[in-house]
C-alpha cells in the first residue's frame, strides 16, 4: 500500500483496484471465445458490458449488439450480457432455437437466485437499484409480482408491503455501498421490520474501487476516471471522488477527451477506471499526463484483488468438446 501523504509536485495517484473485474473479464473473454470457435456472427444481447470500446474492439471482430432476441436470426448464437436477463429473455431465445451463452456476471446471478428463493416464500421483494438499467430489469424480471423497484425518493411512497414480517430488500450489484445504506436507513424508517439479505449484494469490484478512489480523492486537486457515461460504477466513482475531498472530478471515455482546462492550479491528479474498463485506456490516459509533466505516477493500492471465474458452462462444454482452451485467458 502506498503512503500519499508528504508529497510534492506534479504527480498521478493511480488507485488500485480499478478497471475489469472478474465478470467483466469472463464476459468479454466469451464473445472472444464464442467468436474463434463458431465464427463470425456472434450475436450479443445488449452491451456485453458498458464500455464504448469494448464493444467496438467486438464489433470490428465479427460481434454483432442487438436490443433483443427477436433480431436475432433463428439457430444463430446469441450471448446474453454481463448484466444479466429474466426468464422472459431466454424463453424468447428458446423459442427461436438460439444458442445461447449465459454470460452474467456469477454475483449477479447470486441476486437472481435470491430474487427466486424470496419470492418462493412469498416476499415482498424491495430491489434498491435504478429503474431501466439492465441488471435491474433482469433481477426483477426473476419474480416481477414480488420485486419493487426502489430508485429515487419519490419510489418510497409507491411501495406496497402485504406482510410486515416478509419484507426483504436485495440491491443492484453495482451501486454505492454509502448509498445503497442510506436508501436502506430511509426504508427502514418507514418500515422497521424490513430484513437484510443473506449476503452482500454489492459487488467487491465495485466495493473496492470505491475506497481506492476515496483514498486517491481525498489527496487530488483533480481526478479523471476512465469509464463510459452508462457504466453505473464508473460515474459513481466520480460522485465517491468528489464526496471523498476531490477538488474535481470528470469521467472520460478516452484520453482525447480530457480538456486542458481541467489542469489550471492543479499539482496532483488521482486516476482510476470503473469495472468495465481495459487497461490501454488507462494507460492512453496516463501518456497523456506525462506530456503534460504528470509523469510522476504513484500506485495507491488498497488491496489485491484474485477473484477469477470459469467461462459460462455452455461455452466451456462445446470448448472442451472441440479440444479447445477452456481457460479464461484471452488472446490479448
Amino acid at each position: 500500500m502506498t503512503d500519499i501523504k508528504n508529497t510534492s509536485g506534479k504527480k498521478v495517484l493511480l488507485a488500485s483496484p480499478r478497471g475489469y473485474c472478474a465478470g467483466v473479464d469472463r464476459a468479454v473473454i466469451a464473445v472472444e471465445k464464442a467468436l474463434d470457435h463458431y465464427g463470425s456472427p456472434v450475436y450479443v444481447r445488449k452491451q456485453i458490458v458498458h464500455n464504448k470500446h469494448v464493444v467496438s474492439s467486438l464489433e470490428n471482430r465479427g460481434a454483432i449488439f442487438v436490443e433483443e432476441v427477436d433480431e436475432v436470426p433463428e439457430g444463430a448464437v446469441l450471448v446474453f450480457s454481463a448484466h444479466g436477463v429474466s426468464p422472459a429473455v431466454v424463453a424468447a431465445a428458446n423459442a427461436r432455437n438460439l444458442n445461447t451463452i449465459d454470460a452474467t456476471c456469477p454475483l449477479v446471478t447470486k441476486v437472481h437466485r435470491e430474487v427466486q428463493r424470496f419470492a418462493a416464500e412469498d416476499y415482498d421483494i424491495l430491489l434498491v437499484g435504478h429503474e431501466g438499467h439492465e441488471e435491474v430489469e433482469g433481477t426483477a424480471g426473476e419474480a416481477p409480482d414480488y420485486v419493487q423497484i426502489v430508485d429515487k425518493p419519490e419510489s418510497f411512497n409507491k411501495i406496497k408491503v402485504r406482510d410486515p414480517k416478509k419484507l426483504i430488500w436485495l440491491s443492484q450489484t453495482t451501486l454505492s455501498v454509502d448509498e445503497t445504506m442510506e436508501t436502506v436507513l430511509k426504508l427502514r424508517e418507514k418500515h422497521p421490520t424490513l430484513q437484510n439479505p443473506p449476503s452482500d449484494d454489492i459487488c467487491y469490484a465495485t466495493q473496492n474501487r470505491q475506497v481506492a478512489i476515496k483514498k486517491v480523492g481525498v489527496e487530488s486537486d483533480l481526478v479523471i476516471v476512465v469509464g463510459s457515461a452508462n457504466s453505473s460504477n464508473t460515474v459513481r466513482l466520480v460522485e465517491v471522488a468528489l464526496e471523498a475531498g476531490a477538488k474535481a472530478a470528470y469521467r472520460v471515455d478516452f484520453a482525447s477527451e480530457i480538456d486542458e482546462a481541467w489542469f489550471e492550479g492543479v499539482e496532483t491528479v488521482g486516476v482510476s477506471s470503473g469495472a468495465s474498463v481495459p487497461e490501454e485506456l488507462v494507460d492512453e490516459v496516463l501518456e497523456y499526463l506525462a506530456k503534460r509533466e504528470f509523469g510522476d505516477v504513484r500506485t495507491v493500492q488498497t488491496v489485491e484483488e484474485d477473484v477469477q471465474f470459469s467461462l459460462p458452462a455452455e461455452l466451456r462444454k462445446e470448448l472442451k468438446a472441440a479440444g479447445q482452451d477452456v481457460s479464461n485467458k484471452a488472446k490479448r
